[in-house]
């Protein structure tokens, strides 16, 4: 595939530093770079916006997000053997791109941006699902964030953006809909990355809103619905036991039925209950 830069084709440059997936990684990555650049067009007008990218590897996303106009983009790596790949990207875009190498579930961002400041990345799969949901449970709101265009597997991305009642619904969907408005993008199969994963995939694009849909605390609401949809079968006065010791008597004053099953409740009765719990 040509280059939309006239930095080297990705295969050309996984091969010069030896950048095969490690799937302790969870790499899987993306060669395309009109695919890539297309993705990040999913991100919006970035000409003015600072972007957080986790999981860069050679650096795809990354040229994708610069050719794009973006005027920064924070690149956060744990792959040391992708540091030089994206020295050369950096070294094309002077001034525009910032390599940290580390964990990304370690390292606070914020020191290095400003704002309006978008996030957008190929997540590593193993560490995808606690990024978005920290990223949607922070204290203070609205986030550091104004959108999020994340790539997940496709089921993942079915969960995130689920309607009450589905069988995809679960925390996910309660937490991305709470605060923020979220689509799928763009799919993708698996053949368009190396190696293939066994899976399809797919972007999701949220958008903040200004103030969440309902009033709760985010930790206790995370913890009554991470609590509710671990046993999704059972009815939530089993499946919440222990939260409140009279807790029927919550469920009851939120909305919920003793007998009802976390996948029937919407989010207005979650924050309702989650209220409740905090009130003490």
């Amino acid at each position: 595939m040509a280059a939309i830069d006239g930095l080297p084709p990705l295969r050309e440059v996984i091969a010069t530093h030896g950048l095969a997936a490690k799937k302790s990684l969870g790499q899987n990555f993306l060669l395309d770079l009109n695919l890539t650049a297309k993705i990040a067009r999913q991100a919006g007008d970035l000409s003015g916006c600072d972007v957080l990218e986790i999981g860069p590897g050679p650096g795809g996303l990354t040229r994708g997000l610069l050719s794009e106009g973006a005027r920064k983009v924070l690149a956060i790596e744990k792959d040391a053997r992708c540091l030089p790949a994206l020295a050369e990207v950096a070294a094309h875009y002077p001034g525009r791109l910032q390599v940290i190498e580390g964990d990304a579930l370690q390292i606070d961002p914020l020191a290095h941006l400003t704002p309006p400041i978008r996030v957008a990345a190929n997540l590593p799969y193993n560490v995808g699902t606690e990024l978005l949901v920290r990223w949607l449970t922070p204290p203070e709101w609205p986030p550091f964030w104004e959108s999020l265009t994340l790539m997940f597997q496709r089921e993942v991305a079915e969960r995130i953006v689920a309607a009450p009642g589905s069988k995809a619904y679960g925390r996910l969907a309660l937490l991305a809909s709470w605060r923020a408005e979220a689509r799928i993008a763009i799919s993708l199969p698996p053949e368009a990355f190396t190696p293939p994963p066994k899976v399809s995939s797919a972007v999701v694009h949220l958008t903040a809103l200004p103030e969440p849909r309902y009033p709760a605390d985010p930790k206790v609401l995370e913890r009554v619905v991470a609590q509710a949809f671990n046993q999704r079968r059972k009815m939530l006065r089993a499946a919440l036991k222990g939260l409140a010791p009279d807790l029927e008597d919550r469920l009851l004053a939120s909305g919920i039925k003793p007998t009802d099953r976390a996948e029937t409740v919407g989010l207005e009765q979650f924050c309702a209950l989650a209220r409740n719990i905090a009130a003490g």
